[in-house]
């Protein structure tokens, strides 16, 4: 443990696909320099391989492996954004642990069967045999290999049977996203029997957050001055770090409203804005009546996306898009409308499919334009070339969002962008501002009233937080909830904290303007960028008075149409709830809101009505 263990020519810890060598020589890196020097070096430096191959470490990676090497801890906790190359530090630390004779064997634990195989390629490239096909049946792996790579579901499965592996031999446990260790209260125990008396562990994730108070594994928690324990990383690396160090992409943000329309479980029509403040219960009912499959939204938002996806394939031909759908249903639909835009199938990929893992690979490996698929964040996929999203699902947990953005992330070259298509409501605008904001997992917080009951689950809810069609209420249960009509319209660009863009009709110049910005942009650029668009767009408005004048007057006209039609709507809706006549009802609201007659109301007037009524469901509720 103490790795003054030294390998001979024959020990079991070299790397089997090539002879024994030093240590800089098997991961292919120059000796690093000292952890002061390494500390502000740019990935851009010279000879530092900004780009993360495995013969060459970026500078975060080398200033983590310095304070490893330092400390030579039994355990070690790297949190680093998704995309920045937490597997090549890990696989670095193993190479030399194996090649000092510190540890003999490697178990690597990951959260599904298609990330076993990745980690085992990466392995294979820096000469360490990983048995990706070990199964719990097996009780030992091959002689040949130099580990074996497990799900933590195999490990919850027979955790007396790991612990056996990893107290006959010396061994280095990698964990990777090791929030997953705590996904349940067996699970958690499971992790701790199997590699309680590992040589070394080195937890990874990119993530270090949970919506429950499971202790994770093996990480250490430090009780803050407000009385809540936190996870304490040894080493972090966040998204802001690794954007200015050009390691990850620049994630624009396009955001996309429009008027919506659906029908309550009450059989009442009710219709608004997406974006507009609205309660909960609305938020989430505009927001599914979007992402339905037969409405115009979601045809019109892959569209725009898949105009941004041919500009960026201008810089980088092989660009590929993805979408992530709430469910299967959605997923095939969402395909359809793509074969009808750009006339070619998408890949899709069903979490339950068998063939998955194979279309992953063929589309990774290919230069397709789309793949659809369903809980893609929970299939941990890493595809590099992915540089366009459409978040078409109704899931809002900060871990499924941080997640989702990670498969869009990771840069290949310098100037490479990411561009994430939205729908404009709340929750999402929220995290999408954040996305550079820490976390870390608090074990103290209070427990809702579903924690604190029998048999709570953490695993089950957290999976559910993730994966499933959410219901903003019950009027959303299936059979009592129709979406009825869904416009999009553009509304803004989010960027670095700050907003672009004034809102503008699909297929618009206004909205061409942000779907054109060049693919190959760093961060200083798309801001530029986007602030002489808006510059632009406001300079020519306010150039032509007259036609903006006459823009002002066309929106407000328009505004005030969709506004009428509303109105008559829900007082139609409110009328056979509550019994009154239709002229009461009118009546009541403009005693209340002032104003003529409906057709002569001015916007205003018309939009207090409206959240009126509003508020009369809300409380009717």
């Amino acid at each position: 443990m103490s790795g003054t263990h030294h390998p001979s020519s024959t020990s079991p810890s070299t790397p089997r696909s090539a002879p024994a060598a030093p240590a800089a020589s098997v991961a292919g890196a120059p000796q690093s320099p000292s952890s002061a020097a390494a500390s502000h070096l740019s990935p851009a430096f010279p000879r530092r391989a900004p780009w993360g191959s495995a013969s060459k470490l970026r500078a975060w990676q080398a200033q983590a492996l310095e304070l490893y090497r330092a400390r030579a801890p039994r355990d070690f906790l790297a949190v680093a954004t998704p995309g920045a190359g937490k597997t090549t530090f890990a696989l670095r630390v193993a190479t030399e642990l194996l090649e000092q004779g510190t540890v003999r064997r490697v178990t690597i634990v990951a959260p599904t069967e298609h990330l076993k195989h990745q980690w085992a390629d990466a392995a294979a490239r820096v000469g360490i045999r990983i048995d990706p096909n070990f199964r719990n049946s097996q009780g030992r792996h091959g002689a040949h290999y130099d580990g074996v790579a497990l799900t933590y579901a195999q490990v919850a499965a027979k955790p007396a049977l790991h612990a056996a592996r990893t107290t006959a031999d010396r061994t280095l446990v990698i964990l990777d996203e090791v929030h997953h260790g705590g996904d349940a209260l067996s699970w958690g125990d499971a992790v701790r029997e199997a590699f309680e008396d590992a040589t070394r562990r080195l937890s990874l994730t990119g993530t270090p957050f949970r919506s429950d108070t499971a202790a994770i594994p093996f990480v250490e928690y430090e009780r803050g001055p407000d009385g809540i324990r936190r996870s304490k990383a040894d080493y972090t690396y966040g998204y802001g770090e690794a954007l200015r160090d050009h390691v990850v992409r620049p994630v624009l943000f396009l955001t996309y409203s429009g008027q919506m329309r659906w029908r309550t479980k009450a059989g009442d029509e009710v219709s608004a804005r997406l974006g507009e403040p609205l309660t909960k219960d609305m938020t989430g009912q505009a927001w599914r009546t979007a992402l339905d499959p037969n409405g115009e939204w979601i045809p019109s938002v892959l569209a725009a996306a898949d105009k941004r996806l041919s500009e960026v394939r201008r810089a980088i031909p092989d660009a590929g898009a993805l979408v992530i759908a709430t469910d299967q249903t959605d997923a095939r639909a969402y395909a359809g409308h793509l074969a009808r835009i750009t006339g070619t199938s998408p890949t899709v990929v069903l979490s339950d499919d068998d063939g998955a893992s194979a279309r992953i690979e063929e589309f990774s490996d290919g230069d397709q334009r789309w793949m659809v698929a369903v809980r893609m964040v929970s299939e941990g996929v890493d595809v590099p070339r992915l540089a366009v999203g459409v978040y078409a699902t109704s899931t809002s947990t900060p871990l499924f969002f941080a997640q989702a953005v990670g498969r869009f992330v990771r840069a290949r070259r310098r100037g490479e962008t990411a561009s994430v298509f939205l729908p404009s409501v709340a929750p999402l605008l929220e995290l999408a501002n954040g996305l550079e904001a820490e976390r870390d997992h608090a074990l103290d917080r209070p427990l809702t009233a579903e924690e604190q009951g029998d048999g709570f689950d953490p695993e089950a809810a957290e999976l559910a937080a993730a994966n499933r069609e959410d219901k903003a209420s019950g009027e959303l249960v299936q059979g009592t909830f129709e979406a009825l009509e869904a416009q999009a319209s553009f509304d803004r660009v989010l960027f670095d904290g700050g907003e672009f863009g004034t809102g503008a009709d699909v297929g618009s110049d206004e909205e061409l303007d942000f779907l054109g910005l060049p693919g190959l942009l760093d961060a200083d650029q798309v801001t530029t960028l986007l602030r002489q668009r808006q510059a632009d767009q406001m300079s020519a408005r306010s150039k032509n008075p007259a036609s903006a004048e006459r823009e002002r007057s066309e929106l407000e006209h328009r505004r005030a149409a969709e506004l009428r039609k509303e109105l008559q709507q829900l007082v139609s809706a409110w009328a056979r709830r509550s019994g009154q006549p239709h002229g009461s009802v009118h009546t009541e609201l403009r005693r209340r809101c002032g104003g003529p007659e409906v057709p002569l109301a001015t916007v205003e007037q018309l939009d207090a009505r409206v959240a009126l009524v509003r508020r009369w469901f809300v409380g009717q509720k």
